[in-house]
């Protein structure tokens, strides 16, 4: 393998989906039609390159983000299949900050799910231009023009088919292309290249991957329409998923964005909170499913595996990159680990923490004063891959308590915070505007202060101190969202204030400004598609009204029926088994995060 051509062009390509939708399948055609296959594996036979892990064949889905190599002449993709399952969200959310594109494949069966929506959401949020695969078309009653309307109507207005001429309705997505289209009339490759690195456009085909149908237009459209991004001279690379081999190494997966990395060069890190870290790159793996071949040197927008780096964690950057943003998706159940007779919980922890490390959502929580240990997770299947993940790796079964649901807290009105800190030979004054926030909009914080009552420096370590803790409502003590906080004034002392004033300053005016304005309680709601038997719809419908959620009107296809709607996670995260049950295994239920929402029984204190 020739690492030193720089005449191609390198991309780092995410392949996403709603579970079933063949994101697997479709993977395995690209490597076929790119030579990296020389046959087919299926799924549902359990013989596919990228599916390998005995959990993922044993259930049919992915579980962990997969890399595979596709290469031709022009071309070398560094290709991400990640999980379609939505309790595997955050194994996916990691991809999407190494990503150059995105394919984001959808069923031409059931069309644009609930988890789509989430999925095409945060591929905005990440600035990932999208290519989209509409998948299955080969079955009955799949209709071209009626999925890209839904797709426009519930996407985007910028997807277009990129299998017909494309014409006004495109021009009218870019201002570009509308300059190019009323002086020649046409798209230059070119044009359309810029559109959709612009996220202006997002080409769509459409086939049947299981076939092989539209595979090899979507691969033309790759070699067209994309081009690698700009990078730097400066060494620059982004964490996005620790892993262990089949030996038990530790793997750091990065990709390269600047520079040039080789083998045994010396890796630096930084936390966030403060600490340096230094480690030598040993081995560069470059994988395609299970297998990797070793390489001496990796190149901007090429992605390896990194063994001998103990500490760098998902979503680190190295050399001229820094810390990707936090996560969108965060867990919403929490569980207390039971441990078998025999399993020291001190013991348990610290083999829990290194599935934390490759999995930094699953949060772990040491409880001193019960010895006990609280985990969170994002829902049912989730907690059973982690079940046996522990016994397969250290020997042991854990069970789980029974799961309590993960709520967060915002600000009820607009209030100012005052902070002061000013014992013997010290002092700091921090003035904080709090606000609540847009749903979904987390915290955010800004500076409107002038220079001339606080110097900048001391606005910027006030602005650090509040991103670097995790601020707690004054309801139930859970996490602060949805709030915007403003530095709006301070004061330091010329001879006493130090760096650590500010932040004793600055938490106690967070916490006045809370006290002051009291708080909401959040509860985390499910997006929700029930497909069941028609006979059973008006149970269906009486039930999520009872716990609180809503829904439009249900659709009726033939002797079934399609409900969508949202819900509360509290009463839908079990509903699945209560679903099954009443329809006699004939219900089936698709749930996606949709955010935070006040609590039916929520109070201002």
């Amino acid at each position: 393998m020739n690492r030193e051509n720089g005449a191609k062009r390198r991309l780092t390509v995410g392949i996403l989906a709603h579970v079933d939708a063949g994101k697997t399948t479709l993977s395995e055609g690209l490597l076929y039609r790119f030579g990296e296959l020389r046959r087919l594996g299926r799924v549902d036979h359990g013989d596919t390159l990228l599916d390998s892990n005995q959990l993922e064949r044993a259930r049919g889905i992915t579980i962990f983000s997969k890399m595979a190599i596709l290469r031709d002449e022009e071309l070398e993709i560094s290709l991400l299949d990640t999980p379609g399952h939505v309790d595997f969200s955050a194994e996916m959310e990691r991809t999407l900050s190494v990503l150059d594109y995105g394919i984001l494949v959808i069923s031409g069966t059931d069309g644009v799910q609930g988890h789509t929506e989430t999925l095409w959401s945060l591929l905005k949020q990440y600035g990932v231009p999208v290519f989209l695969f509409v998948n299955k078309m080969d079955l009955p009653g799949t209709d071209r023009e009626k999925i890209l309307e839904e797709l426009r109507a519930r996407l985007d207005e910028g997807i277009q088919d990129f299998t017909a001429p494309l014409g006004e309705s495109a021009a009218l997505c870019d201002e570009a292309l509308m300059e190019e289209y009323l002086e020649k009339g046409e798209f230059s490759p070119q044009a359309l290249t810029g559109a959709i690195a612009r996220r202006g456009i997002f080409p769509c085909y459409f086939g049947s991957a299981l076939k092989l149908q539209g595979v090899d237009e979507l691969i033309d459209g790759l070699h067209r329409y994309t081009r690698q991004p700009a990078t730097g001279e400066a060494f620059g690379a982004r964490v996005f998923k620790v892993a262990q081999d089949e030996r038990g190494a530790r793997l750091t997966y990065l990709k390269v964005t600047g520079g040039c990395l080789k083998v045994k060069d010396t890796l630096r890190g930084r936390r966030p909170s403060g600490g340096e870290w230094s480690e030598k790159a040993d081995q560069l793996r470059v994988y395609s499913g299970p297998r990797y071949e070793l390489a001496g040197q990796i190149l901007p927008g090429q992605v390896c595996a990194v063994t001998g780096l103990d500490q760098a964690c998902p979503g680190e950057g190295l050399g001229a990159e820094g810390w990707a943003q936090p996560p969108v998706l965060e867990p919403v159940l929490s569980y207390k680990v039971e441990l078998p007779e025999g399993i020291d919980p001190h013991t348990a922890l610290t083999q829990l923490r290194q599935l934390e490390q490759e999995e930094p959502q699953l949060r772990l929580r040491w409880q001193e004063g019960s010895r006990e240990i609280q985990i969170q997770l994002m829902g049912e299947v989730q907690k059973e891959i982690l079940a046996s993940l522990v016994r397969e790796r250290f020997g042991w079964q854990p069970g789980f308590g029974q799961g309590s649901i993960l709520y967060k807290e915002k600000i009820a009105k607009e209030t100012e915070g005052v902070g002061h800190f000013e014992p013997l030979r010290h002092y700091a004054e921090v003035h904080l505007l709090m606000r609540p926030g847009k749903p979904g909009s987390g915290l955010v914080f800004r500076a409107d202060c002038r220079e001339e009552v606080l110097d900048k420096n001391w606005q910027r370590l006030v602005l650090t101190h509040l991103a670097e803790k995790t601020h707690l409502g004054v309801l139930t003590g859970s996490p602060l969202t949805d709030t915007e906080i403003t530095l709006i004034g301070g004061r330091a002392h010329l001879k006493h204030t130090e760096g650590g004033d500010f932040r004793q300053a600055t938490y106690r005016a967070v916490r006045q400004g809370l006290r002051t304005a009291g708080c909401l309680l959040l509860e985390p709601w499910y997006q929700f598609r029930l497909e069941l038997p028609a006979e059973n719809l008006g149970r269906a419908m009486t039930d999520i009204q009872q716990m609180g959620g809503r829904f439009s009107a249900p659709e009726s296809q033939g002797e079934t029926a399609l409900l969508e709607g949202e819900a509360p996670v509290a009463g839908l995260r079990e509903y699945q088994a209560e679903l099954t049950r009443y329809t006699r295994g004939r219900g089936r239920l698709n749930t996606a995060l949709k955010g935070y929402e006040p609590c039916h029984n929520a109070h201002v204190r």
